[in-house]
């Protein structure tokens, strides 16, 4: 006699516990983790999702928030522009100086976040909570950007995009391994970044100004009318968001741009963020997809995920997966061509 039990249309699917098999691989695991719970099971959504994007061919637009740079997580995202697994890049400023800092030969060094903060003023090194940095090293590095903004032709403002693409330029003639700004420049994936001023480049630019009359200014406005070119153009778009902030805030908007450029609300058709912030405080940062789909950000049929973990536990694991999975996929996949001047060109396929 079969038992008939209460509920019965929804226990249809068991949880799998994981087995250890020292024969898998990363995208094993994540096949395996599909089949648990919690934020397990929604990291191997986004592995899914991700792949999806890349196989359809969608533009896809990654968010970079947080000291993901300083925590090591540099050479991932080289990897993910050199592979073009990603098609745009939107960072905060902070994490493009720390990707300077690094291409310039300085380095970021294990630390402690219970050190004595008081000492290490004293001996002038910086901490983001357990990373440590030389605050001299920083301040060459401040000197070294407001000299490469003098040099450039002050009789026109920049966007952040042109301004980073040229720095990616010159960075590629000293740079004895390719980081962010390097293998944006050499692969022509463009980069953002809407709040530059918040960040030591704001500092750097602006001590050139005052000891140099340095007269270079920023356009960020040309940042925002780029980017909704490239959406409204686009068939699709897929975003990617590793934390919060103007980063996920900016590529979130590009869609509200488009649509008043051309009248149509789409939404993004794919959306992964993994953050760890919590949407109960009305901050941006970390709300949920849903909430997007009420201003139009997120198509209403769209596939997305958010995971709330650690960015620098995520994307280990998803970049290096994708470096197994996507081969297929980046095959096939066409390329947007960007056409770098004072302007953004764009062809889409």
């Amino acid at each position: 006699m079969i038992r008939r039990i209460k509920g019965a249309k929804y226990l249809t699917k068991p949880t799998q516990p994981l087995q250890i098999d020292r024969d898998r691989s990363v995208p094993g695991l994540l096949d395996k983790m599909e089949h648990i719970s919690f934020q397990g099971r929604n990291l191997a959504q986004a592995h899914q999702i991700w792949l999806q994007m890349l196989q359809e061919n969608a533009v896809v637009m990654m968010g970079l928030g947080g000291a993901l740079v300083p925590a090591g997580m540099r050479r991932l995202v080289a990897y993910l522009i050199k592979n073009r697994c990603i098609d745009v890049l939107v960072a905060t400023g902070a994490n493009i100086f720390h990707d300077l800092h690094e291409t310039l030969g300085r380095h970021h060094y294990l630390g402690d976040a219970r050190a004595n903060d008081a000492d290490l003023l004293d001996e002038k090194v910086d901490r983001i909570y357990d990373t440590y940095a030389s605050e001299e090293e920083f301040r060459e590095a401040n000197e070294w950007i407001g000299g490469f903004a003098a040099q450039l032709d002050n009789t026109h403002p920049y966007s952040t995009r042109e301004f980073l693409h040229l720095l990616g330029r010159e960075l590629s003639e000293i740079a004895t391994e390719d980081g962010i700004l390097t293998s944006a420049f050499k692969s022509r994936v463009p980069i953002f970044c809407p709040a530059i001023t918040d960040s030591a480049f704001g500092v750097a630019i602006g001590v050139s100004r005052i000891e140099k009359k340095n007269q270079f200014q920023f356009d960020v406005i040309q940042d925002v009318v780029e980017m909704a070119q490239i959406v409204a153009k686009s068939r699709s778009t897929g975003v990617v968001h590793f934390g919060g902030g103007t980063a996920k805030t900016f590529i979130q908007q590009s869609e509200t741009a488009a649509a008043l450029l051309h009248n149509t609300m789409r939404g993004h058709k794919y959306a992964v963020q993994i953050v760890t912030e919590t949407p109960e405080y009305g901050g941006y940062s970390g709300a949920d997809f849903d909430q997007s789909q009420s201003f139009g950000r997120l198509a209403k049929n769209a596939r997305a995920v958010t995971v709330r973990c650690d960015a620098t536990i995520a994307m280990p694991l998803l970049v290096t997966s994708l470096s197994q999975t996507a081969s297929k996929a980046m095959r096939a996949r066409k390329r947007i061509q960007f056409t770098f001047g004072r302007d953004l060109g764009i062809t889409l396929p």
